[in-house]
């Protein structure tokens, strides 16, 4: 994918990788911040909770921009 993130200064190639991840069997995602985020007890759940940490993510973003 070729585009530009809104904290990129110059367009890159970025690439898609699966962030859900099994760690001593319990569901986990990891976040651009190098967090591990969980565990969740289902796949539905760990997404579920990805859509809504990337909804503050980036209203942490938008308040922080004047």
């Amino acid at each position: 994918m070729f585009g530009m993130r809104a904290q990129d200064t110059a367009p890159a190639t970025h690439f898609r990788s699966d962030r859900v991840c099994r760690v001593n069997g319990e569901l986990f995602f990891s976040t651009r911040e190098n967090t591990l985020e969980g565990p969740f007890d289902s796949p539905e759940k760990a997404e579920q909770e990805i859509r809504a940490y990337i909804a503050r993510m980036q209203l942490l973003d938008s308040g922080n921009r004047t």
